[in-house]
């Protein structure tokens, strides 16, 4: 596999025909992006056959670094657990700039019915789980790849350095572990070299090949929300002996919606507060004496950040006191909100409309899910882009969002891609 890529990188650069210190080409970087469009997706299909969880990318980790070594990379792995940086110096000085992709997949087991359907399974928080590439990190890494290969094959007319983010545990790590971009950032990925700005891609059902972000607040922060109840367990024919769990559960769920739709503006900033597991008892005829709910809470600002969680503890405590229980609610895990640069998303407008033409939209909504890209865009310049890649065959309403069973994409969508990458890279490093 690798002797072929870095065959296909020669060709693409002994392709252009430029002169030697030439910045090379809309139409060149176009050429070469084709060209490695089948690689790009055979990486896809083999990567989304073989997911691994969180911190536990080494597959995936091994395959990219042996393909950026292929490709002539300075390649440093074990960054960050289980991540790899690539960087690429080009034939003359210049910036520094970094493109991440995420290499995670999730607890989901995949309905899709395709081909190279996962079949794996690994152990989660103790328990054997399913694995899919349900957020589609398996094509942002064969697309980074991609985007590797053709620049690559440019290295000579490339003015600085390009340093490529693979990336562990985006979804997060498993409780009690650290990882992600967090781990990264300590491992000094931004450091060595010094990165002054960095960009990411992440696909979605959006219409194939449209490419979406705004200026400022993007995706929202997050939290991991853990809820802990200790009752007295009981037999279930005798609830009055003991704490009866269910009812608990139920109006911990039922105060969770009224805070987020009855005790906050949500007008003035989007917030959501879900419930999305309820871990409790063994049998029918028993009521327990544990019970555990998790979930998550998304915001834009910290300001509302702190008024729900102090919400949240207050209404989780006062339930349990209400039926002689112990309630408390944790949280962890925090990601902040991933924004965008405002001068930095102006100026690359024009490198994504090279990608895709006509198909860009610097105004997209608010989005409610949660990116720690948002850490490295703490540290330096940053600007989160979202592509398209649902097939056309599936009707827009109603499409499998990420995280679905059914999540899958159209992979033509995946040179744009790669061309949104190498454009955004290229056009940065000869930015005056």
């Amino acid at each position: 596999m690798s002797g072929r890529v870095s065959t296909l990188a020669i060709m693409a650069g002994l392709a252009f025909g430029a002169p030697a210190l030439a910045a090379p080409s809309a139409a060149q970087i176009e050429a070469a992006a084709k060209a490695v469009q089948p690689r790009v997706v055979a990486w896809r299909r083999d990567i989304h056959q073989h997911p691994e969880l969180g911190n536990q990318e080494v597959r995936t980790a091994a395959l990219v670094a042996r393909e950026l070594k292929a490709l002539g990379f300075e390649v440093r792995e074990g960054v960050g657990r289980t991540g790899v940086v690539g960087v690429l110096k080009g034939g003359q000085p210049g910036k520094v700039v970094a493109l991440r992709a995420d290499m995670d997949g999730l607890p989901v087991e995949e309905k899709t019915g395709l081909p190279f359907a996962s079949k794996v399974t690994a152990t989660w928080e103790g328990k054997t789980v399913p694995v899919m590439h349900a957020c589609g990190h398996d094509t942002h890494v064969a697309m980074l790849l991609g985007a590797a290969t053709v620049l690559a094959g440019m290295k000579a007319h490339i003015k600085g350095t390009v340093v490529l983010i693979f990336q562990p545990a985006e979804e997060g790590p498993q409780a009690g572990e650290e990882g992600g971009a967090k781990l990264m950032i300590r491992d000094g990925v931004l450091d060595q070299p010094k990165v002054e700005a960095i960009f990411g891609l992440h696909i979605g059902p959006a219409d194939a090949h449209r490419l979406n972000y705004r200026a400022g607040g993007f995706y929202a922060g997050s939290e991991r929300m853990t809820i802990t109840v200790k009752g007295k367990q009981t037999h279930g024919a005798r609830p009055w002996a003991g704490v009866d769990m269910a009812s608990i559960a139920a109006d911990i769920v039922q105060a969770m919606n009224q805070i987020a739709a009855r005790q906050i503006d949500v007008g003035a900033s989007p917030t959501v507060l879900t419930i999305a597991t309820i871990h409790m008892g063994m049998r029918q005829n028993i009521i327990p004496e544990d019970l555990v709910m998790g979930g998550t809470l998304r915001t834009f600002n910290p300001e509302r950040r702190a008024d729900v969680i102090a919400k949240v503890e207050k209404a989780v405590a006062a339930i349990g006191d209400r039926y002689g229980a112990k309630a408390q609610a944790v949280f962890t895990q925090p990601y902040p909100v991933t924004y965008n640069n405002p001068e930095l998303s102006s100026w690359v407008k024009a490198s994504l409309l090279k990608a895709s033409p006509g198909n860009v939209d610097d105004q997209a909504p608010l989005v409610t899910g949660a990116e720690d890209f948002s850490m490295y865009a703490q540290k330096v310049p940053g600007v989160f882009i979202q592509l398209g890649g649902r097939p056309a065959s599936v009707p827009a309403q109603g499409a499998p969002a990420n995280h679905s069973p059914y999540f899958d994409i159209d992979e033509a969508a995946l040179e744009t891609g790669v061309k949104a990458e190498v454009f955004m890279a290229l056009d940065y490093l000869e930015k005056k």
